[in-house]
């Protein structure tokens, strides 16, 4: 079904309000969760249906534990991903600005980050490269392995060109947390040879796979890139275990970095990335393919297409759902 984005905005104001987050950190939760339902991706509304994503209530004041000019790490105090993320980017952002480079760490959040390639996105129309890495708890499997060890741990990276900036975002699982999330709300199953049910056995079913594990994708260059991640949101960050290693909390790891470090000067570099991504255009193409397509500029598509109708499409359960949460908010009222 067909949902107007306005109306859509306002109940999911409201779906996480009753979450029971202040007023901007539902401000700043609604702009990641809408760039993601805009863009087709699944770190959308689906995020605040079932369980959901509920404020912890001794979230405490986010704060800087060690800093140099360079670099930051962020106490996130146990409040929300997106939340403690955000800060985390516009940090980074300012001190490469400032200096040229940027690096910010963060730990203790209670919660994912949602589409990373927003934060991405955030540091590219700074005129900035950035990279963005977050972990999350034990959801996929090593390669070689059905144990639920390592995290989805997705990664993005923008780069600012003379147009769109490219944007890359994507899960180093092969299918996304969410997405199987998503699968099971609306009572579809999974692609083949994406997850493990809890025995090792190959999977559609997306209840089996959230008790089984996630397989890395591209096999174990994908694992081996999640194990990087995994690194650089754990142990880089301090990242809290239990005794037993289990995780506590999502690490998150985000840069930038000023190109005039290196090239003559921003808009030379900018201008070199379109050029680059024209001459990709006019490859050589395979028989079926009409176009070859940058990174992020699917999204950008099905983005500008929802916005110029002012509507976005919806699934009716996952709508349903969704005006339940917000009702629950606007009765608490």
């Amino acid at each position: 079904m067909r949902v107007a984005i306005e109306e859509l905005r306002s109940v999911t104001r409201s779906a996480i309000r009753a979450q029971g987050f202040a007023a901007d950190d539902t401000e700043t939760i609604l702009d990641i969760i809408m760039y993601a339902q805009l863009r087709g991706n699944n770190q959308n509304v689906i995020k605040l249906l079932g369980a959901g994503m509920p404020a912890n209530p001794e979230a405490g004041d986010i704060s800087i534990v060690k800093e140099t000019k360079l670099s930051a790490l962020i106490d996130g105090a146990w409040n929300q991903g997106m939340v403690v993320l955000s800060c985390s980017t516009e940090l980074a952002i300012d001190k490469a600005q400032a200096h040229g480079f940027g690096i910010v760490g963060a730990r203790r959040t209670n919660s994912p980050t949602g589409a990373i390639g927003y934060y991405a996105r955030r540091i590219a129309e700074a005129g900035l490269i950035g990279f963005v890495c977050s972990g999350s708890p034990e959801l996929m499997a090593m390669y070689g392995s059905y144990e639920p060890f390592l995290g989805t741990n997705p990664l993005a990276i923008g780069i600012p060109t003379a147009d769109a900036p490219i944007v890359f975002d994507m899960a180093t699982a092969a299918i996304a947390w969410y997405g199987v999330i998503l699968a099971k709300a609306e009572g579809e199953t999974i692609p083949d040879g994406v997850a493990y049910d809890s025995e090792g056995r190959l999977t559609t079913d997306p209840a089996a796979a959230l008790a089984g594990a996630i397989k890395a994708f591209g096999g174990y260059k994908g694992a081996a890139l999640a194990l990087i991640v995994e690194v650089l949101t754990r142990p880089l960050v301090g990242a809290i275990r239990q005794e037993d290693g289990k995780k506590l909390d999502w690490g998150n790891l985000v840069f930038a970095i000023d190109p005039e470090l290196l090239a003559d000067d921003l808009a030379a570099f900018q201008t070199g990335a379109s050029d680059l991504l024209a001459r990709i255009k006019r490859l050589a193409r395979l028989p079926g393919v009409d176009e070859i397509l940058a990174p992020g500029e699917r999204g950008d598509r099905i983005n500008e297409r929802n916005v110029a109708a002012g509507a976005v499409e919806l699934d009716e359960r996952v709508w349903r759902e969704l005006r339940d949460v917000a009702a629950s908010a606007d009765n608490a009222d």
